[in-house]
């Protein structure tokens, strides 16, 4: 079957799949069944001349199955051509690039589309080469044929995606939740750099030219097949020969006719054109690999299929160099667990897409190595991530984990979108709003509960967990930017339930477990007391401030968060009494004397004697148990001759 798109200033743009073998004139039918325009009113032209309606589509076709008609019509009864039309392809393009980010964004959207196409490698290369000017498609595309920035990936372009990327304004993603990139507009950002994109991708090349200058009036573009068009393909030798000699394409891969990936070319926009006056050279391109640099170390931890992105440099002289490379791994004992993971998290997402009820949520979790290779660095950075993804990512959320998941955008794709005033009831914003108080909860909670597992079990990894690292993962509610708020308590309530505070004891124990202890670790007495209430069996933990934080906000007031205090001492003392040496005895008494209520210390066998002993505090009045006190009116030496004298009890000074 052939594809006839029908291009109207009216009907906008209609696609038919026709036999080669239909007519124009069929082709007026579908047109009038589909838009009520009556066939003896339509005229269909093709490369600037009117068609009769007895040629076929077959004739129309050059080297693919796909022909592009451009369709006018007489004016109606009672008055001419009306309706809203589409502003100019350079128009559209260029509001596109005003809203659209510049910079390592550019970069990360082909990495999507490579992600998308199910590719494992992606390689970017900045080629100072000059090519011939001698063979082209015309003298205008000489300016064409000098330094360019290429974006290769392992994946070959399926016929849906070379009609997808003709469609600047329809992403052919937005069907699949599991594609990263699923806005059409995204790919268009490449105009930042140049005004002729090229694409070569198995048995074709195309060039999309969005002046519609270079391959006649009204064409937006050109496309060759290896095989079918080898003959002017041939014939323009220097039109071609970007395509030869990089990412493993030869001459005999022209011979043989296919390229087994993709690569697209974009040449530098090296002056101001209609589309963009955003001229590149060598140093843009360098700054463009240096912003995406910044982040890279995050670029593949969410991504199914690439796992390997480079930069490289070729000079003028044909040499050419690694820059710069990120790559993603597994642990060998763990190599199943990442394609595992993905793959139980896809079916619950196609089930989620078949409106499939589910009354859970789907978390999966996996470990990725990231290692970057730096050409000024001697040694390449190893880093390992726990990642955690959730069914049912902005940048300075105010979280110390990554985000990332189907949020709705804005078109720019720079801002999550939000329930404010001016978009209360906006879809996208309600959907996001579902993410953050459900989804994203839950997700954060599996990955910190992950990460204690696996501290548990893999002590001898490459890159260990400790108690602090994880930690480290919780949020302070203070520094969380207010959209993303509402995640803190769900979070909070979600943890708790579980093990999720470390004892001095190494042992991981829940809230209700534990004595919280804030106690000066400056003071003498510290470490006296907590091992005491540690060896009388207490459970004790000193957490961080976001760790005490979330305790005190999630644990209601009925069921009080237990802290080491000096009452708390005290009963224990009552209950089991202390053995331990005599330091620790009085460290003990300086502890629990601290707040202040005496009245407590009654049967407390704290009470230091000159002797050595200790014995218990009494309120008696007997003669027989008062204790004497030395004092500046009553210095040792005279409780000691009295003592001679008559048998007492004598403190000893503390």
């Amino acid at each position: 079957m052939s594809r006839v798109t029908v291009l109207h200033g009216c009907l906008g743009c209609r696609t038919f799949e026709l036999p080669p073998a239909a007519t124009v004139g069929e082709v007026k039918a579908r047109i009038d069944a589909e838009a009520g325009f009556p066939a003896a009113r339509q005229r269909l032209w093709h490369r600037g001349r009117e068609l009769s309606d007895g040629i076929k589509i077959a004739d129309l076709q050059k080297s693919q199955n796909q022909v592009f008609l451009q369709l006018q019509s007489e004016g109606l009864k009672g008055g001419g051509r009306f309706g809203q039309t589409t502003p100019p392809l350079v128009d559209f393009l260029k509001d596109i690039l005003r809203r659209y980010p510049e910079g390592g964004q550019i970069l990360k959207e082909l990495i999507q589309n490579a992600e998308d196409a199910g590719a494992t490698e992606v390689r970017f290369l900045y080629d100072e080469t000059q090519y011939g000017t001698e063979t082209l498609w015309s003298k205008d595309m000489a300016q064409y044929q000098g330094p360019a920035f290429y974006a290769y990936n392992d994946a070959v372009f399926t016929p849906e995606d070379w009609h997808g990327i003709q469609e600047i304004a329809r992403s052919r993603k937005k069907d699949d939740p599991l594609k990263v990139g699923r806005f059409g507009i995204g790919f268009n950002s490449v105009y930042h750099i140049t005004d002729l994109p090229s694409i070569f991708s198995g048995e074709q090349i195309g060039m999309l030219d969005p002046h519609q200058t270079l391959f006649g009036p009204h064409e937006s573009g050109q496309c060759w097949n290896l095989k079918e068009d080898s003959k002017e393909i041939n014939e323009l030798t220097d039109q071609f020969a970007p395509f030869i000699g990089v990412f493993g394409s030869t001459k005999e891969t022209f011979k043989n006719g296919n390229f087994p990936g993709t690569f697209f070319r974009f040449p530098l926009r090296l002056q101001p054109s209609q589309l963009s006056s955003n001229v590149y050279d060598k140093q843009k391109v360098l700054e463009l690999f240096e912003s995406f640099r910044a982040d890279a170390d995050t670029v593949l931890l969410f991504l199914k299929s690439v796992q390997d992105v480079s930069l490289h440099v070729r000079e003028a002289d044909g040499t050419e160099k690694l820059i710069f490379r990120v790559t993603a791994s597994e642990n060998k004992a763990l190599k199943h667990e990442r394609p595992n993971s993905i793959k139980i998290l896809g079916t619950a997402i196609n089930q989620y897409c078949k409106g499939v009820p589910s009354n859970s949520i789907t978390c999966v979790t996996y470990h990725v190595n990231i290692v970057l290779e730096d050409e000024s660095v001697k040694d390449a950075q190893k880093t390992s991530w726990l990642v955690c993804n959730c069914v049912g990512e902005e940048s300075k959320t105010g979280l110390p984990v990554h985000v990332s998941g189907f949020f709705g955008l804005t078109d720019n794709r720079r801002s999550i979108k939000w329930r404010e005033l001016d978009q209360w009831r906006d879809p996208a914003a309600l959907w996001n709003d579902v993410l953050v108080v459900n989804i994203v909860p839950k997700a954060y909670a599996t990955l910190i509960l992950e990460a204690i597992k696996r501290m548990e079990t893999e002590k001898n990894s490459d890159f260990p967990l400790s108690a602090e690292r994880i930690y480290s993962l919780w949020p302070d509610e203070n520094k969380i930017r207010v959209p993303w708020k509402p995640i803190v308590v769900p979070l909070f309530k979600e943890l708790l339930q579980h093990t999720v505070i470390y004892s001095v004891s190494n042992q991981w124990i829940k809230v209700e477990q534990v004595h919280f202890s804030e106690m000066d670790e400056s003071l003498e007495y510290t470490q006296s007391v907590l091992n005491y209430l540690q060896d009388s069996g207490k459970q004790i933990a000193k957490v961080p401030a976001n760790i005490a934080s979330a305790v005190h906000l999630t644990t209601s007031s009925v069921k009080a968060v237990k802290k080491v205090t000096p009452a708390v001492v005290r009963q224990v003392l009552r209950k089991s009494g202390h053995s331990g040496p005599a330091e620790e005895k009085l460290h003990l008494l300086e502890f629990v004397l601290s707040d202040g209520v005496y009245s407590e210390l009654i049967g407390l066998e704290l009470l230091p004697l000159q002797n050595g002993n200790f014995i218990p505090f009494s309120s008696s009045v007997s003669e027989q148990d008062v204790v004497y006190i030395t004092s500046e009116d009553f210095p040792r030496k005279t409780m000691h001759s009295a003592a001679a004298s008559e048998p007492r009890k004598i403190c000893s000074a503390y």
